[in-house]
């Protein structure tokens, strides 16, 4: 039975990664779904070979516990990043800043589309609200990041003089730390991202000092939310762990 198990975990990871690099995800990450599929394809073989019977019980009490407290870490964290895709109710925010990302030569990228339209919703209804667009130019983008944003701003009838841009940053850090000379201080703030990013971007934003920033997530595509939310479990863990 385990065998069967384990074999089906493994053709599902690896389809699902060949699906995500075929269809492009953006990144390299879809690598982990074949390396999971590995992972179960050798529990499927020990099953087989009925490996887990010749342990003592002391191993299989260490393993269980081991395993166990894994699904527990992994079930925490991921309640913490989908209790973040809540939508934000506070109004009339001073600022929003939207979080950067890649920018082609037809425009943003899907990924950066939902962050915008999210920041066109709540800019729509906030009149009195000035955008921050953060970001700037990777070696395979035509314009800084910054930029592309503020033109798909004023593209989506977002007036110019609500827009501020910062140009120099590569990272989520540096999109806020940057767009912190570009506020009046004691400004009430918003932080844009995709809803699968939002819970991380909200420790980043408090780690630089916007301890009373308010999330207001974009949407993303239902296809990748699994590779999404894997990766930002571990990008979650990685910050609890070094604080970045």
């Amino acid at each position: 039975m385990f065998t069967f198990i384990w074999s089906i975990l493994a053709a599902l990871c690896i389809l699902y990664g060949v699906a995500v690099k075929s269809l492009g995800s953006g990144t390299g990450f879809f690598v982990i779904w074949f390396a999971m599929g590995i992972g179960f394809i050798i529990l499927a073989i020990l099953a087989k070979k009925k490996v887990w019977a010749k342990f003592s019980k002391a191993w299989k009490g260490i393993i269980l516990a081991v395993v166990a407290l894994g699904l527990v870490c992994f079930v925490a964290v991921e309640g913490m990043l989908l209790s973040a895709f809540k939508p934000c109710k506070e109004k009339n925010l001073d600022y929003i800043i939207v979080l950067g990302a890649q920018v082609y030569e037809s425009g943003p990228s899907p990924v950066l589309k939902y962050r915008l339209n999210a920041a066109i919703d709540y800019l729509e209804e906030n009149p009195e609200t000035i955008c921050i667009v953060t970001g700037g130019q990777g070696a395979n983008e035509p314009t800084t990041e910054a930029e592309g944003m503020a033109a798909y701003l004023v593209k989506n009838g977002i007036p110019q003089d609500r827009i501020l841009l910062e140009k120099e940053s590569t990272t989520t850090s540096e999109n806020i730390s940057n767009s912190l000379s570009l506020m009046k201080e004691g400004a009430s703030v918003g932080v844009v991202t995709n809803n699968f990013h939002m819970c991380r971007a909200l420790q980043i934003a408090r780690k630089q000092g916007l301890g009373d920033a308010y999330g207001i997530p974009g949407g993303s595509t239902t296809f990748y939310l699994p590779n999404n939310l894997l990766r930002e479990f571990l990008g979650e863990i990685k910050f609890l762990m070094l604080g970045r």
